[in-house]
Formats: structure tokens, sequence, C-alpha cells
């Protein structure tokens, strides 16, 4: 019985690990075709501009809701430290920098991966289990270059865009923080906010954006263009979209963030 269930268990992991090493494989199959439909005619520029809107405005809102709590929390949780070390006039630096390297691109890519994400993987999934993407390349009409190379662009433009907003949206709500407290003008904290920014700080903000925002669109269209068994695929497409997502957001924060202080200290 003890041998039965080693061997059950030993089966069980082959499988995974097969299942494992299959979507990789297939993941940059997917992402290498990706890169050769890019620059391929005919170019959807309509579709894209559309999918661009649509992201950014499906996310417009929530952005905005949460980029002004974090930055006013923020100030809020940081006060009593630097209140400790008499550091108060620090505060809008401290916004400044820590909302242009981390917190702008790292906030909008955690919110359009759950709203976004799961829905480019939801709505290519339900095109899939329904067999409209069959029926597209009977069309005579190229299914990945229409449905995942614009939505791709499209995610990764609109990220960018929405860190670039919820950069300013955060260090609003900061600045209502410090000014409800200490009654400084609106000059004076950009002023301060802006003296520890460079310009890699700002370049960096702009290729995190936009290495999420191409992750977000491109495992959401890899989890829906794949998605099988049904309405449950579905699900499982939109799901694994955001899960998968959010981990390699992280995978890449730490990678970028590794790079960024090697160059910083060259």
């Amino acid at each position: 019985m003890k041998q039965k269930g080693q061997i059950r268990r030993r089966y069980i992991f082959t499988k995974n690990l097969d299942s494992s090493l299959t979507d990789i494989y297939n993941g940059f199959k997917f992402f290498v075709q990706f890169f050769k439909e890019l620059f391929r005619k005919p170019f959807y520029f309509r579709e894209t501009v559309n999918q661009t809107f649509e992201i950014g405005i499906r996310s417009l809102g929530l952005i905005t809701i949460t980029g002004f709590i974090v930055g006013f929390v923020f100030v809020k949780q940081s006060r009593p430290s630097l209140e400790s070390f008499g550091a108060t006039s620090w505060l809008p630096s401290l916004m400044g920098i820590a909302t242009v390297r981390a917190l702008g691109p790292l906030v909008t890519a955690l919110i359009t991966a759950g709203k976004v994400g799961s829905g480019i993987g939801a709505e290519l999934g339900s095109m899939k289990v329904t067999e409209q993407i069959d029926a597209m390349e009977v069309s005579a009409i190229n299914p990945f270059k229409y449905l995942v190379v614009t939505r791709v662009v499209a995610a990764t433009v609109s990220i960018c865009l929405l860190a670039l907003y919820c950069d300013f949206v955060e260090l609003l709500g900061s600045y209502m923080n410090i000014n409800s407290v200490e009654g400084i003008s609106i000059q004076t904290f950009l002023r301060n906010a802006f003296s520890s920014i460079y310009f890699l700080d700002i370049f960096t903000n702009v290729i995190k954006a936009a290495t999420y925002g191409f992750t977000i669109g491109m495992v959401g269209c890899y989890k829906g263009f794949n998605a099988t068994q049904g309405t449950r695929g579905v699900g499982m497409a939109a799901n694994k979209a955001v899960v998968f997502s959010i981990f390699l957001i992280f995978m890449e924060e730490f990678i970028i963030v590794q790079i960024v202080n090697w160059i910083r200290y060259l």
C-alpha cells in the first residue's frame, strides 16, 4: 500500500512537471510568434487604438482612487518616523523618490493586472471555447494578429500612460496630507519632491511600466488564447492570467531594481 502511494505521488509529480515544462515551451513559442507578427502587415491600427482607449478608461477611476489613497497613507505612515529625527521637511522629497522609483508603476501594474489582465483572459477564453477564433481563420483574418498583437501593444501603451498619471495622483494625495499639517504651498512641495529625482528615475519609471504592461497583455492573451474545457476554462484562464501576471511583475521589479542600482553606482 505504501509503495502504491509513492508510485502515485511520483506519477502526479511527473505529470505536473511535464505540464509546467510544456506550458513554458508553449509560452515561449507564443512570445516569439508575437514579435514575428508585430511587424507584418496588415496593421490593425484602429483596433489597437480602440483597445488602448478601452484599457485606459476601464482602469482610470480605480487608478485615481488607489493612487490618491496610497500617496495620502504613505505620508501619514512616514511622518512619525521622520518626526523623531526632526526631518519632516524631507517628506516631499521622500514621496517624490518613492512615487517615481517604485510606487507609481507598481501600483498601476497590480491594479491593471487584476482588472485588465483578467478581462483579456476571459474575453479571449470565451472566444476560444465558442470557436469564434476558428471562425476568424475561416474568414481569412489572422486571429493572432488581430486579437493578441493589438491587445499586447495597447496594454503596454496604456499602462505607461496610466503609470505617469498614477505618479501625479499619488503626489497629489501626499500633498493634501502634508499641506493639512505643514501648510506648505504646491510650488514648494513640487520643488522639493523633484529635487532628488533624476533622468534615470523617470526613464526607469517608463521602462517598468512598459515591461509590466507588456507582461499583463501577453499573459492575459496567452491564457485566453489557449483556454479549454468550456466555460470552466474561461474562468481558469482569467484567474491564471491575474495570478501569473502578478508573480511575473514582482520578479521583474526585483530584476529591474537590481539593474538600476548597479547602473546608479557605476
